[in-house]
């Protein structure tokens, strides 16, 4: 009788195991759609719940906070010179990464070059057609995120000129809000990507990783594998200017990085850079765009003391043949 007891006990634990490993390794959710003029996609598991419909209404709010396309947007009515708005909860921690990482950064990331992003035709508004150095020297008086602040929720601006443009760190930042909204509903094994940027926490079922794709700096157009990388409980985000870039009628070539020391659109010979980290994925995203802003060796240089950072920089060398450096 006694044996029959610690039979059936065994039996019952056993079965309770398998169900809980069920539980947890169960049919993925995955969303697809588009959001911030990218795709997004959002696989998960360990609820059978479809979050579509909140995950929405969080886009949603965030671009009518950070959208510099909505014209109704809080940036917007911000970067217009509008009085009295009172920025929410999304714009003050965007505002404030950004604060930290432009000192981190020595002024490399800076989302005050929002001017120069449109004269140079990478933005909302119409390009300008004489953009000579003289008119990039008149625009540089507006940038330098040292030139502004918040105060009672209101952005105080030294010049009402100053333009924000948050797009650089936007899509890690909202791969941020969805991760924690996941979170909060008890997932603990997801992959959220917008446009080229990851967050992953957990694995996929049977322990596999994530594995995601890093592509080919291909200035056609077309896409290609570079590296396969493996990714758990990190954030990636990559940065190039190999595909967002325009050829003036000179020839001359403009890429849609900044740098906002000299306010110029020219291109260097680091192609792309990707940050990893154990970080939000904002952090990551405005990394990688500072990064190209600095060039290979000035990136090299500040990731030496960055042990907290995965970094894989793919470059042209002297003689023209393409590079990768890692750290």
């Amino acid at each position: 009788m006694k044996r029959n007891i610690i039979a059936i006990l065994l039996l019952l634990i056993i079965s309770f195991l398998s169900c809980k490993k069920d539980s947890e390794h169960k049919d993925p959710i995955e969303l697809q759609g588009a959001v911030f003029g990218t795709l997004y996609t959002i696989i998960y598991y360990d609820q059978e719940i479809n979050f579509d419909t909140e995950i929405q209404q969080y886009f949603a709010q965030i671009n009518q906070s950070l959208s510099t396309y909505i014209p109704t947007s809080d940036i917007s009515r911000i970067n217009r010179g509008e009085e009295g708005i009172k920025v929410d909860g999304y714009f003050r921690e965007v505002f404030e990464k950004s604060a930290r990482i432009y000192k981190e950064t020595d002024g490399y990331f800076d989302p005050t070059v929002g001017n120069l992003v449109n004269a140079w035709g990478f933005g909302p508004k119409e390009q300008l057609n004489n953009l000579d150095p003289n008119k990039v020297k008149e625009l540089m008086n507006f940038v330098g995120f040292n030139k502004v602040s918040i105060r009672n929720d209101e952005v105080i601006k030294q010049s009402p000129e100053i333009y924000f443009d948050f797009n650089a760190v936007a899509k890690g930042y909202g791969i941020d809000v969805i991760s924690r909204f996941l979170e909060s509903k008890g997932v603990k094994n997801y992959l959220v990507e917008i446009g080229g940027e990851i967050r992953t926490r957990g694995e996929k079922p049977e322990g596999k990783s994530w594995v995601v794709q890093l592509d080919n700096p291909n200035t056609d157009g077309s896409r290609s594998a570079y590296d396969i990388i493996r990714i758990k409980d990190k954030a990636m985000a990559s940065s190039g200017n190999y595909r967002k870039f325009r050829i003036a009628k000179n020839g001359e070539k403009f890429v849609h990085t900044i740098n906002p020391k000299t306010g110029n659109a020219k291109e260097s010979n680091l192609l792309a850079a990707t940050v990893i980290a154990n970080l939000d994925c904002a952090d990551v995203d405005a990394y990688a765009t500072a990064f190209m802003a600095m060039g290979l060796e000035k990136t090299k240089l500040f990731i030496e003391n960055r042990s907290d950072l995965e970094v894989i920089l793919i470059y042209v060398n002297e003689s023209g043949e393409l590079n990768e450096f890692r750290k």
